[in-house]
């Protein structure tokens, strides 16, 4: 780990008063990913900016029936939140389903958006990264790729996005709150995290100098009918090959709304409205699953080692929504 300076801020706009003065530094919070990564050489911060006495400590109802979940919360008290339980409940599975009870205590909802890809050959420093070293290439591309994207990738890197909260958000249309040197802005999280194409090196859109401030949900949770699978190599802790944040809306058998969202096949949580839409308006089975799970996977590609994923995806997605829609599994 190589040397850097430290800062402590109390407010919002000195936290981003640092990062403007020193383009290399970081914000740190909880550090489970960020420290990981320091230590294997992969982030080398000249300065870290240590925000957890910042005033972002707060889950609050907003307007409207929304809710506004501060960007220092614990991913554990988020997820054991009563207005999380009750309202969102996919998005206390899907917290619970990753990491360790250890790590949810630390870590924090604004740093879960910020998890890096768990590629090994981006935390490998001797082997070639377009992520970490843009040009070098992609170690991943015809080498060892069992937990590498079917989706939305490119020639420059095939890495995933490993959050299960943000998997959970995506679905239900959460809102990134932002703060920066321009003053606040809000970013759909559809629109927070990008593919790779010919600049893997960049996670998201947030744009220099800015900082997470709060993760806003939408009054619509999707409390009757939702489900999060996530299917790993272990139960106890393992990040997802596949998951599964299905949420669906019944009026009877009849679905009036769905959303479905995709973890461990992209390099951002996916979805795709157009397929969604082919539930609405019709009944709760599984030859409409299997339509809606073909159209979600269309255009997928494996790489040989996790072309498995294509079809375990699709089963996913089948057994995802008959659990949202509170069927009995049929295989």
């Amino acid at each position: 780990m190589n040397y850097f300076t430290y800062a402590r801020p109390q407010e919002v706009d000195t936290a981003v008063d640092e990062l403007v003065a020193d383009p290399l530094a970081k914000f740190i919070a909880g550090g489970t990913n960020l420290l990981d990564l320091m230590k294997e050489n992969v982030e080398r911060p000249d300065r870290l900016v240590d925000i957890n006495r910042l005033p972002l400590s707060t889950i609050e109802e907003a307007e409207e029936g929304s809710l506004r979940l501060g960007a220092l919360v614990t991913n554990a008290d988020t997820a054991y939140h009563p207005l999380v339980e009750q309202r969102y409940p996919l998005l206390s599975q899907a917290i619970l389903a990753g990491a360790s009870p250890q790590l949810r205590n630390m870590a924090t909802n604004g740093g879960n958006l910020f998890q890096r890809t768990r590629c090994y050959y981006f935390y490998d420093v001797a082997m070639p990264c377009n992520k970490r070293e843009p040009g070098s290439g992609c170690g991943a591309i015809g080498g060892y790729n069992r937990i590498h994207a079917i989706l939305g990738t490119s020639d420059a890197c095939i890495a995933t996005h490993p959050s299960d909260m943000c998997v959970a958000l995506a679905a239900l249309d959460a809102t990134i709150r932002i703060k920066g040197p321009n003053g606040e802005r809000t970013v759909p999280i559809a629109d927070f995290h990008r593919l790779p194409g010919d600049e893997p090196q960049y996670d998201n859109t947030l744009k220099s100098g800015e900082i997470v401030t709060a993760i806003d949900l939408p009054a619509k949770g999707f409390s009757e009918n939702h489900a999060y699978l996530k299917l790993r190599d272990r139960a106890s802790y393992a990040f997802a090959l596949v998951s599964v944040a299905a949420a669906l809306e019944m009026d009877g058998d009849t679905i009036t709304d769905a959303r479905i969202a995709l973890g461990g096949v992209a390099h951002k949580p996916w979805r795709k409205p157009e397929a969604e839409a082919l539930l609405i308006g019709k009944s709760a089975t599984k030859e409409n699953y299997h339509l809606v799970a073909e159209a979600l996977l269309e255009g997928a590609k494996g790489f040989g080692h996790n072309t498995f994923k294509i079809e375990m995806a699709k089963r996913a997605i089948v057994r995802a929504l008959g659990i949202a829609a509170k069927q009995e599994p049929t295989d």
